[in-house]
């Protein structure tokens, strides 16, 4: 076995985009399940931005049966979702859910971002579908919104996890600080140098706060948005122990996902990321945010 296969073995993705979603994907959540498992994951947990994936892979559940690798699901609250809706997320962590994700496509610097960017715009708006309205944390005196502790409080008490999703630095921070103060310690800020434009300095205070920052190989991968070598910046700045791999991977036109790990595992090597820090990144960390026993 390779040093890349050792990594894999164990490895765990929680930003995986396979289907089905109304946005195009190149596999079902049972193929990205099925990869991952030849390449010796522990788990994945399946996204996408328009509608709860727990009831996918609930549906999937007799193709799934036997993998050795655990497939998880969760909800987004965009406004296609009900936005901050409290219903909604019951539902999804009583059935199993393992993730809620704060406005992705809903938060107001997305659909900024989506606005100055027509291909950005097409690629989040598949089939003709209603634009997404804006779905904010905070209201206009700058208070948390009440459901947003619930939908913590929710998440909390199932041992889910909570992503600030693509808000904004401050709306971001708003839902770490209130996560911190109901006491839960599972929370991820995803790319924080994509549409959310977050600085280093927000970032430590939310590692303070007991956030763990997500990178997606998607973005990495043969420097298809950023430099692998950005990437390694980041590692060091924030420190392996405060930092996972997602691939977001699994849309027609991109890498699978299993293949993007092992292009950047790769890159990061030669980049000089010790394996050790690798295996925390991929393996031990998310494990941990996902409550699995080590």
């Amino acid at each position: 076995m390779t040093v890349i296969d050792d990594l894999l073995d164990g490895a765990v993705d929680l930003h995986c985009h396979s289907g089905p979603s109304p946005m195009p994907r190149r596999i079902t959540h049972v193929e990205a399940a099925q990869q991952a498992a030849d390449a010796g994951f522990r788990a994945i947990l399946v996204k996408c931005h328009y509608h709860d994936t727990v009831t996918d892979v609930l549906s999937m559940a007799p193709q799934l049966e036997g993998l050795p690798t655990a497939v998880y699901g969760g909800i987004a609250l965009n406004s296609v979702n009900g936005g901050l809706n409290p219903w909604a997320t019951d539902r999804s962590f009583r059935m199993g859910g393992r993730m809620v994700w704060f406005p992705t496509i809903s938060s107001r610097i997305h659909l900024a971002h989506a606005e100055a960017h027509a291909e950005t715009k097409a690629h989040f708006q598949p089939l003709g579908m209603l634009q997404s309205e804006e779905v904010a944390v905070v209201d206009g005196d700058g208070e948390v919104r009440p459901e947003v502790g619930a939908i913590i409080e929710q998440a909390r008490d199932a041992g889910a996890i909570v992503s600030t999703g693509h808000l904004d630095s401050a709306s971001a921070l708003a839902v770490v600080r209130t996560a911190h103060g109901l006491g839960h310690d599972r929370i991820v800020v995803s790319h924080p140098d994509f549409v959310s434009d977050i600085g280093r300095e927000q970032l430590a205070e939310m590692i303070e706060l007991g956030a763990v920052v997500e990178h997606e190989i998607a973005m990495y991968h043969r420097d298809h948005i950023f430099p692998a070598e950005q990437l390694v910046d980041w590692i060091r700045a924030l420190g392996p122990e405060h930092t996972i791999l997602g691939s977001d991977l699994g849309q027609v036109g991109n890498p699978l996902p299993v293949e993007g790990y092992r292009g950047l595992l790769g890159r990061l090597l030669q980049l000089g990321v010790a394996e050790e820090d690798l295996a925390l990144m991929v393996q031990r960390t998310p494990a941990r945010l996902l409550g699995l026993e080590s």
